[in-house]
């Protein structure tokens, strides 16, 4: 009979010191990605016999954290789990053995040259001898006459100096010679130390976890072990193919959602079960708290009194004090074989009300070299609105979008959308944070069956008054759009409005016709005209502004 093992089911019961030991080896299951982090699923065989065990643990990587490590399966009989501990350990990365055979060689040929450079040197303190010598025979025509005034046997100068400029100049050559054998002998020294210092044992860590457990029978365990890692995270990617149809056929919007999967883990994701989440649990998990926000008048200075002079050598309390002051402060400021289409396997998703799970099809590798793994997690068709919309003051172009309304599923995150209109790709979009059902519109380049003209109609400046007590700027423009479409299309112009931020400057708007939408996108002045054009038609927008301020002053257009 198989039993679900107890984790933490008996932390009361001590576990003896003296458990004999069982070496485990695990393998990586299945990970679920978050949007950074991940969790790591190993399973891991054992056998028992009855009694206590240290099941030991040595191939989880040093990055796992170890407060989220939890231990859990089944077993064949009774098997109680009384605690789980873990460490650090440094494991050798080559064998030691030939690691020392290589430093005893390395030592052995720096110590031949240390004996070499010696015997070097003392060649060089001969020489030196040497040329002493040769100095002292310089010296002998100013050496003065024997004593007794006996006569002083001829020199015979021109061997003397001869044998001066052949001996000085061997001497020079030999110490030149040596010396330049020395430095050869220090340059390998160098590099043979270097080496041994390269020699020296690599040590990987791992993360060493035990499990003591009670055997109450021999038994087999099938044990699951997880644990999170930070160094993972999976991005969303979207495709937006846009098919715009004709006049007949409605648009159709696919949109299809990836995610970017990478980790620096230190252990590879070989042929596992994959599993992308929306949850974060890394991020904060209680709303921020404040601290009372009070408001009070500002207190009274007191007057400045003069300071008794402070004699010489005394410590001055003011000093000190404005020391602590300063102090203080800066303390605080710190290819295919047949026709058949091609298609993604998308994959199997799971929502709930805090998180929604997407279960890759199939076992993924992800390696631990940061490098993205692109998957697709499915494809979402939907019948968009379209819609042009130009800014003519700006830019004389209508844009094309496609306005859409999400599944009610599940959340869409913020990713980058690559944007295609009839196959053609047109650019790069993002997306924001979109909630299940929420509505947005994506951009899908120029679209040229649709003219637009801006023209300035006329432009006044003027005063009014007997005595010139307003002045006035009058401007006005038309707007021109035309579609060439062979179906209707609903169009949006935008232009704004000065805003006055004075009471003294008036801001009076004529437009034919009205605005249907003003202060677009909680943005202050920005109009926006919404209307359906049929196909070859054309439609006018007449708009303007008057400003009027006092004479005396003079205003400034800003932003």
């Amino acid at each position: 009979m198989r039993t679900v093992l107890m984790a933490a089911a008996i932390l009361g019961v001590p576990m003896s010191a003296l458990a004999a030991e069982v070496p485990a080896t695990s393998k990586i299951d299945a990970v679920t990605v978050f949007p950074l982090g991940a969790e790591v699923t190993r399973t891991a065989k054992v056998k028992l016999v009855p009694g206590e065990h240290a099941i030991v643990l040595t191939d989880l990587p040093p990055a796992a954290n170890p407060a989220s490590i939890r231990v859990e399966g089944r077993a064949t009989d009774k098997l109680e789990i009384g605690s789980v501990d873990s460490r650090i350990l440094s494991i050798p990365r080559t064998d030691a053995t030939l690691v020392a055979t290589e430093r005893k060689k390395i030592e052995a040929e720096i110590e031949t040259l240390r004996d070499a450079k010696t015997v070097l040197n003392a060649q060089v303190q001969t020489a030196e001898s040497q040329k002493a010598l040769i100095t002292n025979l310089i010296a002998l025509p100013t050496r003065p006459a024997p004593a007794g005034g006996a006569a002083a046997q001829p020199e015979n100068w021109s061997q003397l100096l001869a044998l001066i400029g052949t001996s000085t100049s061997d001497v020079h050559k030999v110490i030149l010679e040596t010396q330049i054998k020395m430095r050869e002998v220090d340059r390998k020294i160098t590099d043979l130390q270097k080496k041994l210092g390269e020699t020296a044992p690599v040590l990987d860590q791992k993360l060493e976890v035990k499990v003591f457990a009670n055997a109450g029978a021999a038994l087999d365990a099938d044990l699951i072990i997880r644990y999170q890692v930070t160094q993972a995270s999976w991005q969303p990617q979207y495709d937006a193919r846009l098919t715009t149809g004709s006049k007949a056929v409605a648009p159709k919007l696919a949109l299809t959602r990836r995610a970017m999967i990478s980790q620096r883990t230190g252990e590879a994701w070989v042929n596992v079960a994959l599993t992308l989440s929306t949850a974060r649990p890394s991020a904060s998990s209680v709303a921020p708290s404040l601290t009372p926000l009070t408001v009070d008048f500002e207190p009274e200075r007191p007057v400045p009194v003069a300071a008794a002079p402070v004699a010489s050598g005394a410590r001055n309390p003011a000093r000190r004090g404005d020391a602590e002051t300063s102090d203080e402060q800066k303390s605080y400021q710190g290819k295919a074989v047949s026709l058949a289409k091609i298609s993604e396997v998308p994959a199997t998703i799971e929502a709930s009300p805090f998180q929604a799970l997407y279960i890759l099809p199939g076992q993924l590798t992800v390696p631990a070299t940061n490098e993205p793994k692109r998957v697709v997690i499915d494809t979402a068709d939907l019948d968009p609105t379209l819609v042009v919309r130009a800014t003519p003051k700006v830019e004389a172009t209508a844009y094309l979008y496609a306005r859409m309304t999400l599944p009610k599923t599940q959340p869409y995150l913020p990713g980058q959308v690559a944007l295609f209109r009839d196959q053609t790709f047109v650019g790069n979009g993002r997306l924001p944070l979109l909630t299940p059902g929420a509505e947005h519109e994506l951009g899908f380049g120029a679209d040229d069956a649709v003219r637009i003209k801006h023209a300035a109609i006329d432009e006044k400046r003027s005063e009014t008054g007997i005595i010139s007590s307003s002045r006035n700027d009058a401007r006005n423009f038309r707007i021109t759009m035309t579609n060439k479409h062979e179906r209707p299309i609903a169009i949006t112009i935008l232009d704004q409005l000065p805003v006055s931020n004075n009471a003294e400057i008036k801001v009076e708007m004529t437009a034919k016709p009205t605005p249907t939408k003003r202060d677009v996108d909680d943005k202050r002045g920005v109009l926006a005209w919404e209307d359906t054009l049929k196909a070859d038609e054309e439609k006018t927008i007449e708009f303007g502004y008057k400003i009027a301020w006092p004479a005396a002053k003079q205003i400034t257009y800003g932003r």
